[in-house]
């Protein structure tokens, strides 16, 4: 089994009055992740954004909860 860590910065946004997820970026460590949160938070399209990361094992589809790194900005606790 090989472990591998994804680190991932996701912003958050309005459409028609609701919270979604936009595109998320995957990022080479915790600190780039945060960074990159940071910046996708002060775009004024996004109301926010939260870097993450995920571990386990890609060929068996099996992974840990992720853990959350920073959270900017307003953020739904229901799409955490």
């Amino acid at each position: 089994m090989s472990q591998v860590t994804y680190y991932v910065a996701l912003p958050f946004r309005y459409v028609d009055g609701e919270m979604v997820a936009g595109e998320p970026q995957e990022c080479r460590d915790a600190f780039k992740a945060r960074s990159v949160a940071a910046v996708l938070a002060g775009n004024t399209d996004n109301c926010g954004a939260v870097a993450f990361s995920r571990s386990g094992d890609p060929a068996l589809g099996e992974f840990d909860d992720a853990v959350i790194i920073a959270r900017l900005g307003e953020v739904d606790d229901a799409l955490m």
